[in-house]
């Protein structure tokens, strides 16, 4: 198991550590760290309350909760938001809500899920594409 280092930040006293709900889970939930109301249309950073820093050659992927989704029209919207190794700043979740409800966000909420993943390092290099079935069609072309 990887260890990630959190750094609790003043607005997060009192607040759980990200932890996975069940044993098989992926991500671990992610808390608000404040309290607002999202509007029907409108987004917000939602603040967590930790700082995080990831081991080099990982990243944090920042993911909706389902049932937000499911039952509220909430979710993140840049989904997945990437938290890079080298960043250490406040883990924040950009919320949206598609819903037709105002949606209030209570502090100690869980509003999202953080997963932690490797990342394959590439080398970009310049030259010739090779031919694939699929050729250059775009968006679609495999079919619906």
């Amino acid at each position: 198991m990887t260890e990630v280092m959190l750094q609790r930040l003043p607005h997060g006293d009192g607040l759980a550590l990200p932890e996975r709900a069940s044993e098989g889970a992926a991500g671990a939930d992610l808390c608000a760290a404040g309290e607002a109301v999202l509007e029907p249309g409108a987004r917000m950073l939602v603040p967590t309350g930790f700082a995080i820093a990831l081991p080099e050659g990982y990243e944090a992927q920042v993911r909706p909760r389902s049932g937000l989704a499911l039952n509220h029209g909430i979710t993140v919207l840049n989904a997945p938001g990437t938290i890079d190794a080298d960043y250490r700043g406040e883990i924040g979740v950009i919320l949206v809500n598609h819903g037709a409800e105002p949606f209030r966000v209570n502090r100690g909420d869980r509003i999202a899920q953080l997963v932690i993943a490797p990342v394959t390092m590439a080398r970009f290099a310049e030259g010739p594409v090779p031919d694939s079935p699929r050729g250059e069609a775009g968006f679609g072309s495999t079919g619906t």
